[in-house]
């Protein structure tokens, strides 16, 4: 009998590592090919911007919103912008009682001074920013950027080119209706009081700068966030921009009918030229232009307590805009093409580093996996 023992079929062969090595401190082995042990897990990242081609009505398509988030998007929006102009108001007049100044009586205003109420009123709308950028990022899961434009960020190139068309454009326009009012109804059409150099120099300066905030509120929510909440689920970018074009003139308030036509006709423009050149830069230019030269013309005569929006605006107002609209559109939208400015998303992840000028290089070519929208 031999004192040789017998072979351990169980050991490794000789010379082998291990199938599995050892564990560390008593942890179980991972699969074979798996991630080691207690390595960190790959964390979905809390925003997500639309697929790399997509239009700017799409950029809510980023494959994150389901009916929950849909619904909670559309609250957090209505709620917010009723809510928010109304703790803006409401701390303002706390802020006037405290101070010891005189609220108004004709229940047409709220503080005493026309100018201060005024600008109580423009930094109200201005809230709606905030409320359509947390909105889009807590519930759409996205880039609050992606609501000015497809490169995720105000092209403030693009918008300067673009005022630099608004505003002669609109003092021109203003210029007409003007005009047109003197010639039909005499000097009464500019009836007014120069409040003097010094309550004319205050009151530009506190509007001016408060009119961009406003309707850049204003193009965030109709012409951005309902046109792209309604291109999250819907192919055409049309529906949207009329729901939005008609709760536009609505939110100006029932005036005369002619107004209404008019906020309308401008919002349809507006909404169009949004898409065609891939963010808000355009209305926002041309809205800031309006407001800032009719605020100017008000504060100049003396009108400020006076003033009303242009849901009251004349009908020689809605014939000139007849022609104002398109020509303003359709020139920015040439001069889109010709300065090469994007208006399909470039992909690549969220916050990704864009150059510093917003319109692209003349020429640049545009995805080729996909088909730009009929707008």
């Amino acid at each position: 009998m031999s004192d040789t023992p017998p072979p351990n079929v169980w050991a490794a062969p000789a010379g082998s590592a291990p199938q599995w090595p050892a564990p560390a401190q008593g942890r179980p082995p991972t699969a074979q090919g798996g991630p080691p042990f207690g390595a960190p897990t790959v964390q979905q990242p809390p925003t997500e911007a639309a697929p790399a081609g997509s239009a700017y009505h799409e950029q809510a398509r980023n494959g994150r919103q389901k009916t929950p988030q849909r619904v909670g998007e559309f609250l957090l929006v209505l709620v917010g912008n009723l809510v928010a102009p109304l703790l803006v108001i409401a701390c303002g007049a706390v802020v006037w009682y405290v101070l010891g100044l005189d609220f108004a009586e004709d229940g047409e205003r709220i503080l005493g001074d026309p100018l201060a109420d005024e600008a109580l009123s423009l930094l109200s709308i201005a809230a709606g920013i905030l409320v359509v950028m947390l909105a889009v990022r807590w519930c759409g899961s996205r880039p609050a950027g992606t609501v000015a434009s497809v490169l995720g960020r105000v092209r403030w190139g693009w918008l300067a080119r673009c005022s630099a068309v608004a505003f002669p454009l609109i003092v021109l326009q203003m210029g007409g209706l003007a005009l047109w009012g003197y010639l039909t109804d005499g000097e009464e059409s500019l009836a007014g009081d120069f409040p003097g150099w010094s309550q004319f120099a205050l009151g530009l300066v506190v509007l001016w700068a408060l009119i961009p905030f406003q309707a850049a509120a204003e193009e965030f929510v109709f012409r951005g966030w309902l046109a792209q909440f309604f291109g999250g689920f819907l192919t055409s970018p049309w529906p949207g921009i009329v729901i939005a074009s008609a709760l536009f003139a609505v939110a100006h308030g029932l005036g005369e009918l002619s107004g209404f036509a008019l906020l309308f006709y401008s919002a349809m423009w507006w909404g169009w030229l949004t898409v065609r050149t891939g963010g808000l830069e355009a209305a926002i230019a041309v809205h800031v232009a309006n407001n800032v030269t009719a605020y100017g013309i008000t504060v100049a005569l003396g009108q400020l307590a006076e003033s009303g929006n242009a849901a009251d605006a004349p009908w020689q107002a809605l014939v000139l805009e007849l022609v104002a609209a398109p020509a303003y559109c359709l020139l920015i939208a040439r001069l889109a093409t010709t300065h090469g400015v994007r208006r399909l998303s470039p992909g690549g992840p969220a916050g990704r580093a864009e150059p510093a000028e917003s319109a692209e290089p003349a020429g640049r070519d545009e995805p080729a996996d996909r088909a730009e929208p009929a707008v």
